[in-house]
């Protein structure tokens, strides 16, 4: 295969920013980095980063995953999101009847298996939560785990998996169980208190999901797992950042509190991504869009317009986090995460990584999106 010659006058390559960076892509990796700008095939005039790895979107582009999961579905949603810079995710299914999760794993499985671009796996958020935590998911759908579940949980062909779950839910035996078969277990939608969470830690959960939102807050005499999350150095913890799931200070207390690479960025992201749509069906209510914000009938946020460029901007701007720190925080940290243990191959550009690229303008906003070497 011809190798391309990718010319970065300025690079972030997870760690560093470089000048006059040539890339030797080959069959969408990255083979070497050198500085020789006298022959190249594609010069990117913008800033390039690692591209952006979202573990929770719900929908983008017009679609929702859990209406009638398809590998078409799948690609009108992954579509929408690389425009905002994102080259990786995990299509996250709510809480849903098990035959639209038999349906939306065979949906993972046929786009894994014909390589459509971006598709790591999937996130079951639910349906195994707390009805007192459970947001805008959808009460009946709400139950304990069954063979019916194990049976989706256990396949082989979806690709990474992760699962979001109350603890007081799911007995620590089952959490081994899920840990056991490679599944990273995320706490979420619950309302337990410290010391259930601390033993679903200790059973092998490693993540939160959406930290601060639909879980038992943090308290003087009950910590609860919003406390639990703060203080495990081991766990990481997704988090929402476009100020109206979480307000800034209490993201830059997160940050503050957990180690460097336990914070990433999620999106939480609904089918008005990549639109101009200012509602939208979600179960048997509606859900409008105001100034970017998703609200229910039933009264509660759902879900999230935000994409992936938009949240390392509130972060850097907002926030006040340094750039470089920001960038990982939506790159290099999702994807250590996911693949805690084993090879990273995201996150970072550098010789043996994907060439999942982003060429940011002076503003952060996206010119070009990049997949295994592949404009998109």
């Amino acid at each position: 295969m011809t190798p391309m010659r990718f010319h970065a006058k300025r690079l972030f390559d997870g760690h560093a920013f470089l000048d006059d960076q040539v890339l030797t892509i080959v069959a969408g990796k990255i083979t070497d980095i050198d500085q020789n700008t006298s022959k190249v095939d594609v010069t990117a005039k913008g800033l390039v980063v690692p591209g952006y790895i979202d573990l929770q979107v719900n929908g983008g582009g017009g679609a929702l995953f859990n209406d009638s999961p398809s590998v078409d579905k799948l690609k009108i949603i992954m579509a929408a999101h690389a425009r905002f810079g994102t080259t990786a995710m995990m299509p996250t299914l709510i809480s849903d009847k098990i035959e639209v999760m038999q349906q939306a794993a065979d949906a993972i499985a046929q786009a894994i298996s014909t390589g459509v671009a971006g598709i790591l796996g999937i996130h079951f958020e639910g349906p195994h939560l707390s009805i007192e935590k459970k947001g805008t998911h959808c009460a009946d759908y709400i139950r304990g785990l069954s063979s019916a579940e194990w049976q989706v949980l256990s396949r082989q062909d979806i690709g990474q998996v992760i699962v979001t779950l109350a603890p007081e839910t799911v007995s620590t035996d089952d959490i081994k169980r899920m840990v056991k078969l490679g599944i990273k277990v995320c706490l979420g939608h619950s309302n337990a208190d410290y010391q259930t969470t601390q033993q679903a830690i200790d059973a092998g959960a490693s993540g939160f999901t959406h930290l601060f939102n639909a879980m038992s807050p943090l308290q003087g005499r009950e910590p609860g797992v919003v406390g639990a999350a703060l203080l495990n150095n081991n766990t990481s913890c997704g988090l929402i950042v476009d100020g109206f799931h979480v307000d800034y200070a209490s993201c830059k207390l997160a940050i503050q509190a957990k180690p460097r690479g336990k914070i990433f960025l999620v999106t939480d992201a609904m089918p008005p991504v990549g639109t101009t749509l200012t509602q939208f069906a979600l179960y048997d209510r509606t859900v409008y869009v105001d100034n970017g914000k998703l609200t229910s009938t039933t009264g509660e946020l759902a879900g999230s317009s935000l994409d992936m460029a938009s949240a390392v901007k509130n972060t850097h701007q907002g926030l006040g986090i340094p750039l470089d720190e920001a960038l990982r925080m939506g790159s290099l940290y999702p994807a250590q995460y996911l693949y805690q243990n084993q090879a990273v191959i995201r996150g970072e550009l550098m010789p043996g990584k994907q060439a999942d690229m982003v060429v940011l303008n002076d503003d952060l906003s996206v010119k070009e999106t990049w997949i295994s070497g592949q404009k998109i």
